[in-house]
């Protein structure tokens, strides 16, 4: 496959991909609190509950104050959180369906919604703090040192960044019903209705993106949970 074939098959990835997030727009909250489909029973969920709380906690000990800019910021799952430790919060999306349900779990008080295509989006001013959770799974390979990129021009000096993602056991599907693995950086997944789309998913050893991390320009910490989740922190090295 020759450079602009691959380019052009990204890029429809891309398309397809943001297509299924404004799809799954009302659904995705059944995935985070184990609903319906999502429903694995008790041991499981408790031990996906359990998972997520030491998200919550390693967030907490972070304490992401100051301006704080959210990207991919969804239904508000970690905006809710993020309000309560930034001066001002600016939640950027490129669903509209994501932003306006994340609206109606947060209202408006501090937080600045923006639509933008975060594949084109580009930073117009600088922050303490930039997080994002489950969304560097989503960015494909060859646009990951210019995603990290922008992430440099949007922090201030000294400032950090925190992340959260899938663990790399989500590639065999056990947390998200009806997701098949289609490459080493796709899965096809499936809504509640049936219909299905193929998106980037990448996967992350805490190990391994640290040192990616490191050849751009960022010293991180990633840790995992013990089953579903990685995440981690990082600043510009001085």
């Amino acid at each position: 496959m020759s450079g602009e074939e691959e380019h052009m098959q990204t890029h429809e990835l891309l398309v397809e991909q943001s297509e299924y997030y404004r799809q799954r727009a009302p659904e995705y909250d059944d995935w985070w609190f184990r609903r319906g489909r999502y429903d694995q029973g008790q041991g499981l969920n408790d031990r996906w509950f359990s998972d997520a709380d030491q998200l919550e906690r390693a967030l907490a000990e972070f304490a992401p104050a100051g301006k704080v800019l959210e990207l991919a910021c969804g239904t508000g799952l970690w905006t809710r959180h993020l309000v309560g430790y930034a001066d001002h919060l600016t939640a950027i999306d490129g669903s509209a369906e994501m932003i306006a349900l994340n609206r109606q779990r947060v209202g408006e008080g501090n937080v600045d919604y923006q639509l933008a295509d975060l594949f084109q989006w580009q930073p117009s001013q600088r922050y303490d703090v930039c997080f994002f959770g489950f969304w560097l799974s989503h960015v494909p390979r060859e646009q990951f040192a210019e995603f990290w990129e922008k992430i440099a021009k949007a922090l201030l000096p000294g400032g950090r960044v925190f992340f959260l993602d899938s663990a790399s056991s989500d590639r065999h599907g056990s947390p998200t019903p009806g997701a098949v693995v289609e490459g080493p950086d796709a899965m096809r997944r499936t809504l509640s209705d049936g219909r299905q789309y193929t998106i980037v998913k990448r996967f992350y050893e805490p190990l391994e993106l640290e040192a990616d991390l490191a050849e751009l320009g960022f010293e991180a910490t990633v840790s995992a949970t013990s089953s579903y989740f990685i995440y981690g922190s990082a600043r510009r090295s001085q």
